[in-house]
């Protein structure tokens, strides 16, 4: 199992990149959706504004002819009388169809010019006076036979938008704490959502450098071997015992490239998975008679408890790969005289398979790592093979979560040193009809 030395892994420059921008697009978005809005609320505003003063002017317009119309002496207007009537924000003006002033303040020539306009129909009109825009609204009106007068009502526009500063001011203010919160939270948001793959690519990392020092071991005693067999002539004897010892170093690069081709394959959804009714205890004594060969060479007794019919739903081969692999994994860790005991039955409505052993054991501190690929613990508790190789890489463990978690069953260890090892895995009852058989990868 390679090492960091503790150190936390660096984050490649390509990930930090993809952070700030990942942030500057959820900045940018949010500022595009707020820009909006904003142009949006203003051209809002802006037409209630128009037209909410166009129906004031309108209404100041009435209001002067109404005034008017009481106080005309006949069919002249009471100009005297007209001094007192006022309304806030407005400029009310009374002149005849020619432009001419009659009551009222004195206008302007551009009201004038507007009261000739509106002689016939009610006109609106802006005007720019300096800095000053102004709106005004002339309606035409008779006070009697042939006496026809324009009533004016101007109302400073810049002065009335004033009043909708404080609402733009808020949410300028609102916009810009947004788009802070939105920075921060964008950061976040990146920040947690590149964490699965820089772990990704730290896995991948110590995965490759892993798989590359376990390839290499054997590919070096097997050009090692072949060197040494052909720096000079030998016997017949001699050629054989090394193509023996190289046979076996490429049986057991065989075993880790298949193991790392089922692994890639499981990562990458590309394994099917024929799922039919199976029963645990045919399963658990077929990968026992094919352990016994195992236990025996390495004269460790394999006991097989006796069995109750434990019907699961699932992929037989893999089950059997399962059980193999952990009975493979207790036989490794037991002494010469040891015991292995493999052990199925029903459990409420489900199973389990349980495989204990009299080994070591494992310290409580590598518990947590044992089901890490290339993961074998302490050296010195691994066992050696014929030729004094060590034997595994790490994968089968691994290999059996995999199967486990894809039978959504637990896969259990309960282990101390000096007390031996239980693994226990739990499967779910079976839901499938005894005859129903369902693929998936």
């Amino acid at each position: 199992m390679s090492e960091n030395n503790g150190r936390a892994p660096v984050l490649p420059a390509s990930l930090s990149r993809l952070r700030w921008r990942l942030t500057a697009w959820y900045v940018g978005t949010f500022f595009a959706i707020l820009l909006l809005i904003g142009v949006g609320m203003f051209a809002t505003i802006t037409r209630r504004f128009d037209r909410d003063l166009d129906a004031s002017l309108g209404d100041a317009s009435k209001e002067l002819i109404r005034v008017v119309r009481a106080r005309a002496n006949g069919a002249t207007p009471a100009i005297d009388s007209l001094h007192d009537f006022r309304i806030p924000d407005r400029r009310l003006l009374l002149l005849d169809t020619l432009g001419g002033w009659v009551a009222g303040e004195r206008p302007e020539s551009w009201v004038s010019t507007l009261a000739r306009d509106a002689a016939r129909i009610p006109v609106h009109r802006h005007w720019a006076e300096g800095e000053r825009l102004l709106r005004a609204y002339a309606e035409p009106f008779t006070l009697a036979p042939g006496q026809r007068f324009v009533a004016v009502a101007v109302a400073d526009e810049i002065e009335l938008e004033d009043k909708y500063a404080s609402l733009i001011a808020a949410f300028g203010a609102a916009a810009l704490a947004g788009l802070l919160l939105v920075a921060l939270g964008g950061w976040l948001l990146a920040r947690e959502s590149t964490e699965p793959v820089e772990r990704a690519i730290t896995y991948m990392r110590r995965f490759m450098a892993d798989a590359a020092h376990e390839l290499r071991t054997p590919l070096t005693v097997v050009r090692s071997r072949a060197e040494v067999a052909l720096q000079r002539s030998r016997d017949v004897d001699e050629y054989t015992g090394a193509l023996r010892s190289i046979e076996h170093e490429t049986a057991q690069l065989g075993r880790i490239v298949e193991d790392l081709l089922m692994l890639a394959r499981a990562d990458a959804g590309e394994r099917p998975i024929e799922r039919q009714r199976v029963f645990l205890d045919d399963v658990a004594l077929d990968a026992a008679d094919a352990a016994r060969v195992i236990a025996d060479r390495r004269s460790v007794r394999l006991e097989v408890d006796e069995f109750e019919e434990s019907p699961v739903d699932g992929d037989a081969s893999l089950l059997r790969q399962l059980t193999i692999i952990l009975l493979d994994n207790a036989i490794k860790f037991t002494e010469p005289g040891g015991v292995v005991r493999l052990s199925t039955r029903p459990v409420g409505t489900g199973a389990t398979l349980s495989v204990s052993d009299t080994g070591a054991g494992i310290p409580a501190d590598q518990l947590a790592h044992v089901f890490e690929r290339f993961y074998r613990g302490d050296p010195a508790r691994t066992r050696s093979g014929d030729n004094g190789t060590s034997q595994g890489a790490g994968l089968g463990l691994s290999i059996a979560q995999w199967i486990a978690e894809e039978h959504g069953a637990r896969l259990r260890i309960e282990s101390a040193p000096g007390q031996g090892t239980r693994v226990t895995v739990e499967f779910p009852p079976p839901l499938l009809s005894p005859s129903a058989s369902v693929s998936s990868s």
